[in-house]
């Protein structure tokens, strides 16, 4: 009563919060949402032998197949500035963040697709699958991040940074961008069945074009526009100047990849709200 007695003196106030539905069912569906992630993080590795260590061979593999190739091989040095002359510990640094986004938009693409029984036969809230798929990359995530922190220790005898405190920030920045692009993957995979290959193969260019394996100072002055215009580079940049350089990341990119990771989120959002209505359909 309240409420709406405020409204007849302001008749121009929003009847609810935009996104405060989405929110809601984040928090009612919380349940559902921790049974999706733990679901999800044991069919990944269900019959597996070495089970959730798989999710710290996959980047360990990587990272020495690409510092064979840019250290041993082309003898790319790391920048003076990385806080590092280690180019393992400056490449894994950088793929932290990179293999969280990519894991999860990569995986969202075809969630809606896999998950179609409980779309279609259901008043199932379909916008929380990429969000759970999200949640459960963040355990193998942190689990090599605490790989890297162990590593970095014996490596380079340094503890890490009370400034590691920031990260979740990041990890919270990298969620949004992820969530937002994979809800747009998912609901084209619903009726353009292609879109989970093309989705991959975007994001392979995307990796060639971020500053993971070549520092930002070896990217021409003519196309260092994708590097501006490249979110994921001001959080690889935030995290290597967390883990590496032990200094935090200045406000300047911060804002630049919060407004990058919250446009994402809002369109990723009313895009999959808007294609959803027909997913029964074609399902």
């Amino acid at each position: 009563m309240q409420v709406n007695h405020f409204r007849c003196y302001y008749p121009g106030l929003p009847k609810k919060i935009p996104g405060s539905h989405f929110a809601r069912n984040l928090v009612e569906r919380r349940t559902l949402i921790y049974q999706l992630v733990k679901r999800d993080f044991q069919q990944r590795y269900v019959g597996s032998v070495v089970g959730w260590l798989w999710g710290l061979i996959h980047p360990l593999v990587l990272l020495l197949v690409y510092t064979f190739i840019f250290s041993w091989c082309l003898k790319t040095p790391p920048p003076p500035d990385s806080g590092t002359d280690k180019y393992s510990l400056y490449l894994f640094a950088g793929m932290l963040p990179w293999l969280l986004f990519s894991e999860t938009v990569q995986r969202s693409s075809g969630s809606i697709v896999e998950q179609a029984n409980l779309v279609t036969k259901t008043m199932f809230p379909s916008e929380i699958v990429p969000v759970s798929i999200f949640l459960s990359s963040m355990v193998s995530h942190l689990l090599t991040l605490v790989l890297f922190v162990v590593a970095a220790g014996i490596w380079t005898g340094r503890v890490v940074s009370p400034l590691a405190a920031l990260l979740p920030l990041f990890m919270l920045l990298i969620g949004l961008l992820a969530v937002g692009i994979g809800w747009i993957a998912a609901a084209l995979q619903v009726y353009l069945r292609d879109t989970a290959q093309v989705t991959i193969v975007a994001l392979t260019f995307w990796m060639y074009i971020t500053p993971i394996m070549i520092p930002e100072d070896k990217i021409p002055a003519r196309v260092h526009f994708v590097v501006v215009l490249n979110p994921l580079a001001y959080i690889v940049r935030a995290y290597r100047q967390i883990l590496l350089g032990h200094v935090a990341p200045s406000l300047g990119d911060t804002v630049v990849a919060a407004i990058f990771g919250v446009s994402a989120f809002v369109v990723g959002g009313l895009f999959f709200r808007h294609m959803k209505r027909g997913f029964a359909d074609v399902l």
